[in-house]
């Protein structure tokens, strides 16, 4: 059984995470096979959007597998805490918009790759949270950096220092979840998002991700010179003519990725 299931349907690319049998939790191999999707979907210019969910119905991911944790040296720790943080980065440098479609409990570091997706979406009976001081460890793979970026320090250091689990309400009120919905609806939701962002022209909607995602853990003079750089690649594209002409002939643009 492939521990991460891969399916595109139209421009949409769907990651599902298959280990259901232990909450889809991380093992080294299960990293690895998504490593390698990852970086086949970088390159991949027909997709435009990503959808990551959990197979089943109890979990997104319930983080690192601790089975297999037990039986690892301290080099071996240290490889998989290095590979499910660059892993997790991977996810966060995609130039496509990437949604998480958080299915059920989404803990350590199963939470962080949701935190590592641009949107995130959860059924009403998700949980989640960084709750790795509890086990005696900090979150490792982008948790303590980019909670706080979500919601701010204070309350991002109120949920790791608490080790604190939320609902998929709470999780709303705190600004982390977009929108709570029944688990039947969690895909359909995610993609009428992927849809929406689907009908601009992909090559300014990775720029505009791009400008935002470099641009915003800057100063804002460097920022805007990260958002000078992004349009100036937007400049020679036809589907920039495209929407222009599309705009004086008072039709929908017909938008190529070129």
């Amino acid at each position: 059984m492939d521990n991460i299931l891969f399916k595109r349907k139209d421009k949409t690319a769907y990651i599902t995470i298959n280990r259901p049998e232990v909450l889809n939790c991380f093992d080294y191999q299960t990293l690895k096979d998504l490593e390698d999707i990852i970086q086949k979907i970088y390159v991949d210019k027909e997709i435009q959007t990503v959808i990551i969910t959990g197979a089943g119905e109890k979990a997104f991911s319930a983080g690192a597998d601790l089975k297999e944790r037990k039986t690892l040296n301290d080099k071996e720790v240290r490889r998989n805490v290095r590979k499910i943080s660059d892993v997790f980065n991977q996810v966060a440098e995609l130039p496509q918009p990437t949604i998480a479609a958080i299915n059920g409990h989404a803990f350590g570091g199963g939470f962080e790759l949701a935190l590592a997706c641009d949107f995130r979406f959860a059924s009403s009976n998700a949980k989640m949270g960084l709750t790795e001081t509890s086990m005696g460890i900090i979150p490792g793979a982008g948790g303590t950096q980019r909670l706080p970026r979500l919601i701010g320090t204070s309350k991002a250091m109120e949920l790791i220092l608490t080790a604190k689990r939320l609902g998929a309400d709470e999780a709303f009120q705190y600004g982390i979840v977009s929108q709570v919905v029944d688990q039947s609806q969690l895909i359909a939701v995610s993609e009428e998002l992927a849809k929406k962002m689907m009908k601009n022209a992909p090559i300014a909607v990775k720029q505009a991700k791009f400008a935002i995602r470099n641009g915003t853990n800057t100063d804002i003079k460097t920022g805007l010179q990260i958002e000078e750089k992004a349009y100036e690649l937007i400049i020679p594209t036809k589907d920039r003519i495209e929407a222009l002409e599309a705009f004086n002939e008072k039709r929908p643009p017909e938008f190529i990725g070129e």
